[in-house]
């Protein structure tokens, strides 16, 4: 099942074995392993519109569906600049999603321990378990079933915000990785597109089922989804340059027309669904400066800390010091 990183039962520090679609430690706790995937966290959590979400759209986000390259040119700039950053390398990927970064690091030549707390992890699987060195498993990165400082990379992206308590997070990811190993995340900055009527949506969805929630969000998109486009179409008309702004703003659609034009008439449509939903439906919805997030990992005694404004608000990478 994994061969590169044990796994271990978190309360008594002990290995896990597998048998019969389980996994044991010598004190007696079980955790099931379902679709292949060990699970040790609850089915339902407050991650759960993701894991729907990301079942919805597996393969929307993925470059190796739509032969654009969005995913890699986000995941490199976070990186440092290059992909081969991630060769021959033991990564921890927190909060795989889909797997749009894991197929990445993969054909990159990096092992792979891909975690998710929701279901989304059965999109993951899909999409990369054909892979050599990869595993992937439903967990918490508070409880992780691994012994700390295993992994030479650790890479959160999009996740740390949706915690509920974004410093804590980022100190379990620092805590896994190896001395001399970098971290890798990125998280939502003040002025990320939360807007009144988007605030109020959401609190409206956040009281529904996902699935209730997610019908809802795919009508919406649908009804405004001709209005997106006819601004965008005569965005050089004079009265619609001037309306365009305000129209973009009170929508709650994401519009992606302006960043991602090479999305394509399909991709786009599937874009604005699936980030809306991720935009009206997330529990938790963090905001942090570049100064707080470094301010953090340098109180985490990281060092050689990039952080900058980039993406969907700051990008940072930071390594842990080798010890004397």
């Amino acid at each position: 099942m994994n061969n590169f990183v044990e796994l271990i039962c978190k309360e008594h520090d002990l290995p896990l074995l597998a048998k019969n679609d389980k996994l044991f430690c010598g004190q007696g706790c079980v955790f099931a392993v379902i679709n292949q995937i060990p699970r040790f966290v609850p089915a339902e959590n407050y991650s759960s519109s993701f894991g729907l979400q990301w079942n919805a759209f597996r393969t929307t986000q993925l470059d190796s569906a739509t032969g654009l390259t969005i995913s890699r040119d986000r995941l490199a700039r976070i990186a440092g600049g290059s992909l081969d950053f991630f060769r021959q390398k033991k990564v921890l990927e927190a909060g795989c999603g889909a797997g749009r970064f894991t197929e990445l690091m993969l054909e990159a030549g990096a092992s792979v321990f891909a975690m998710d707390l929701s279901n989304a992890v059965d999109a993951n699987f899909k999409n990369c378990s054909t892979r050599a060195n990869y595993f992937v498993c439903q967990a918490d990165i508070r409880t992780l079933p691994v012994s700390p400082e295993q992994f030479d990379i650790v890479v959160c992206i999009g996740v740390i915000q949706h915690t509920p308590d974004p410093e804590e997070t980022i100190k379990v990811l620092c805590s896994h990785v190896r001395p001399g190993g970098v971290l890798l995340i990125d998280h939502y900055t003040y002025g990320y597109h939360v807007t009144p009527l988007r605030n109020w949506l959401r609190q409206q969805l956040l009281k529904m089922s996902e699935e209730n929630a997610m019908r809802f969000v795919r009508r919406m998109v649908r009804l405004l989804w001709p209005l997106h486009k006819a601004f965008y179409k005569y965005r050089e008309n004079k009265v619609v340059k001037s309306w365009r702004p305000r129209f973009i703003y009170w929508s709650p659609v994401v519009d992606y027309h302006d960043l991602y034009s090479q999305l394509g008439e399909k991709l786009m449509y599937e874009w604005a669904v699936l980030d809306t939903h991720d935009t009206l439906t997330d529990r938790y919805k963090h905001m942090r400066s570049v100064d707080e997030i470094r301010a953090h990992l340098v109180s985490l005694e990281m060092i050689d800390i990039d952080a900058t404004y980039a993406g969907n608000g700051v990008e940072a990478r930071a390594k842990k010091p080798v010890r004397e």
